[in-house]
């Protein structure tokens, strides 16, 4: 409110106009410093994940270059990548072996490999400690997309028991100049937009030549103000991830009761995988009826046959809901 009241609802212009204002400058050089992919990071604001990934791949490669991307990326990846016109190379879901095959036999000028750090369909983690050693080794940018792992994920806090919720990157320890870190600020943020954190210099470019963050209207900078309230909560109360765990851990309990598969996610994502397009739909309806929102995700989002409910949890379900989900979903497979 004092935010909205002070510089408006809109920014009113794009950051290079007039529509950078201070909480915008506030909450990069704060998520610069908390962040910190690499020593000399900076941040850049967003109005959403979708064009900051269009802005880090397009303005980072081009024709001549390639970019190495996961099946299982998320699409705005996808997309970033086409239009970029490099080439475009996708290896199967975690499988380094193909990956490092195709860096290898790569002639192109600048090579760009591009992940998912939590992939959204699945709940996995991918394996970034070695997807970095493969870009070292290959001379290669990697773009990490931590939309499911930033405020979740984290190396142990300094303010109590439980995670710092700075992202994968944080929780593998990870660090280095080739890192392009990419976090959106309306999941665990709990607000809207996203950041870019990386190297001085990748910040700059994006600044200069990323049409998607040159030509487009800035964010309000009263989201920005809500933002840094909402890093607070992240920053000073590992508790809330204390107890996520152990919703996750309750439900992952449960699952196995069920006569579906639950795939191996540690994370907020639990997928139950069903099968059919009609089981999932039907369950998913059967849970509506029940006041509980479990969404069916199928095909093309995911592969066909692998139809499923997305069960995501967050810090402000209760054990009692981890509960009545698994009672209602042993009632309806009866």
């Amino acid at each position: 409110q004092e935010g909205a009241a002070r510089y408006g609802v809109g920014a009113g212009a794009s950051h290079l106009i007039s529509g950078h204002f201070a909480p915008h400058d506030t909450m990069e050089r704060e998520l610069a410093a908390w962040i910190a992919p690499c020593p000399s990071a900076r941040a850049l604001l967003f109005s959403t994940g979708y064009l900051a990934n269009l802005a880090i791949v397009t303005a980072l490669v081009g024709r001549g270059d390639a970019v190495f991307a996961d099946k299982l990326n998320h699409a705005c990846l996808n997309d970033a990548a086409l239009l970029s016109r490099a080439d475009f190379v996708r290896y199967a879901h975690a499988d380094l072996k193909a990956l490092e095959q195709r860096l290898a036999s790569s002639g192109a000028k600048r090579k760009l490999i591009a992940t998912d750090a939590v992939f959204s369909m699945d709940g996995d983690i991918a394996a970034l400690g070695s997807l970095l050693e493969l870009a070292e080794k290959y001379d290669a940018w990697l773009v990490v997309d931590d939309a499911h792992g930033f405020g979740v994920l984290g190396e142990e806090s300094a303010a109590g028991p439980g995670n710092s919720g700075r992202g994968t990157l944080a929780q593998l320890g990870l660090v280095s100049e080739r890192i392009v870190h990419m976090a959106t600020l309306g999941k665990a943020a709990g607000v809207a937009g996203a950041f870019v954190a990386a190297h001085e210099s990748v910040i700059e470019t994006l600044i200069q030549t990323a049409r998607s963050y040159i030509f487009t209207t800035a964010a309000p900078p009263m989201l920005s103000c809500a933002l840094a309230a909402s890093l607070a909560l992240i920053r000073d109360e590992p508790e809330r991830r204390v107890h996520l765990f152990a919703l996750i851990d309750r439900w992952r309990a449960a699952a196995a009761t069920l006569p579906w598969r639950a795939l191996p996610s540690m994370t907020a994502i639990q997928p139950l995988i069903l099968g059919a397009n009609a089981d999932a739909l039907n369950i998913s309806d059967a849970l509506w009826k029940r006041d509980i929102w479990v969404p069916a995700i199928r095909p093309p989002t995911v592969p066909r046959g692998s139809a499923r409910l997305r069960i995501t949890f967050s810090a402000s379900h209760t054990i009692d809901d981890v509960d009545r989900l698994a009672e209602a979903l042993a009632d309806v497979a009866q």
